[in-house]
């Protein structure tokens, strides 16, 4: 089956994201190959993506065969597996120099006709695109955690993206089930540039003593009607991620008002970075 052109997808990092990423490729019938520096976190990707269809097919959200789609993901550390692949997502830790070598590294070893797409939640896309010989194939499509769950993608094309690859990346996401959000290549994109400043603010508040963790989460869930408070959402992200954008926004705009709050800080310092380290601003029995 090809959609949009796009019949074998290449997902590279099998962490929370790729493997959400790989999950929705696979159910809507692409075949899908998954890399990962580590074993281990490839078997854990399998794990997780099984149990994820099993639990989506049991409450009606896929049929049985959509389920079956995801147990014929192929999974590798051998990144050069992925020549053949039409599209390639990236979804690494938010680290522009880890995903630049990356890219360099996929521009030399796959065709010249195979789109890199990049999952990054703040970076430029055009300065990922730069370090190719593909500048006009690459796009970002930032999807939502946790992707099989969220409607929403962002599609970011770069300064040199082809409207071609564009309009085919809106209907990939699409036929995927998705909400397509266009925007501009600047640091944060839509999402995560009203986003991320109302968590720093949030851990400004906590910081300033203005009320409790709880208090605040509770303010803002039960008084704008969010599904979750703002300090819960950040240990769902990943403090370390939270102070990346935050990071990204800063050094971007050059505006003071996205300074990450020294409170977000000292928490990464200290290796409390929310549900996945067991600590954040809460406490997690992982």
């Amino acid at each position: 089956m090809a959609i949009a052109g796009f019949s074998q997808v290449g997902v590279v990092g099998a962490g929370q994201m790729g493997a959400g990423i790989a999950q929705v490729c696979a159910s809507s019938g692409l075949r899908v190959t998954v890399t990962d520096l580590s074993s281990g976190v490839l078997e854990a990707a399998s794990r997780n993506i099984q149990a994820s269809a099993a639990r989506l097919c049991q409450k009606g959200h896929l049929t049985a065969e959509q389920q079956k789609l995801t147990a014929e993901i192929d999974y590798t550390t051998d990144l050069s597996r992925l020549r053949d692949c039409d599209l390639i997502i990236e979804a690494v830790i938010e680290d522009e120099a880890i995903k630049k070598d990356l890219f360099v590294r996929l521009d030399q070893s796959v065709s010249p006709e195979t789109v890199l797409a990049t999952n990054t939640s703040s970076l430029p896309v055009t300065r990922l695109a730069s370090v190719t010989n593909r500048a006009d194939r690459v796009i970002g499509i930032h999807f939502m955690n946790p992707v099989p769950l969220m409607r929403l993608v962002e599609i970011i094309p770069g300064i040199a993206t082809s409207p071609e690859v564009q309009s085919r990346a809106v209907e990939l996401v699409t036929a995927l089930g998705k909400e397509v959000s266009l925007s501009r290549d600047f640091p944060g994109f839509v999402v995560n540039r009203i986003l991320m400043p109302m968590i720093n603010e949030a851990f400004a508040a906590l910081m300033e003593g203005v009320a409790s963790a709880e208090d605040i989460d509770k303010g803002m869930k039960l008084g704008t009607n969010q599904p979750m408070g703002p300090l819960t959402l950040a240990d769902f992200i990943g403090l370390d991620t939270c102070l990346a954008i935050m990071e990204v926004l800063h050094t971007g705009f050059g505006d003071p008002k996205y300074r990450p709050c020294p409170l977000l800080r000292q928490y990464v310092d200290a290796g409390w970075l929310g549900r996945k380290s067991g600590r954040g601003v809460y406490t997690y029995n992982n």
